[in-house]
């Protein structure tokens, strides 16, 4: 049985912030590439600042840490949204209807 967090979000709005998954400490900076193609992206660092991984998509449907098993994440991330579970999260949806979870298990 997984046990599923949701990492709380402020609406519509790029954001930085230090969050514990899986007893380690990470920073998460969410930014919105406004472009064609464009949309939702992650950054994971230390707490000290040091890049991790850059660039994650917010994409539906798949763990968003699956390629990256070798750094030793002990979950997934996953995104979803409540309205149409396969819809990417827009830039005024994610943290309301747009959710990204820490899975584990």
């Amino acid at each position: 049985m997984s046990t599923i967090f949701e990492i709380p979000l402020d609406v519509g709005t790029p954001q930085q912030f230090v969050i514990t998954l899986s007893q380690v400490d990470y920073l998460l900076t969410l930014r919105y590439r406004n472009v064609s193609e464009g949309g939702w992206t992650l950054d994971i660092a230390d707490t000290s600042g040091n890049s991790i991984i850059e660039g994650i998509p917010l994409v539906t449907g798949c763990d968003l840490l699956e390629q990256y098993r070798h750094l030793g994440f002990a979950g997934a991330l996953r995104v979803q949204t409540t309205n149409d579970p396969d819809a990417v999260p827009t830039f005024e949806n994610l943290g309301a209807a747009g959710k990204l979870y820490w899975v584990v298990g």
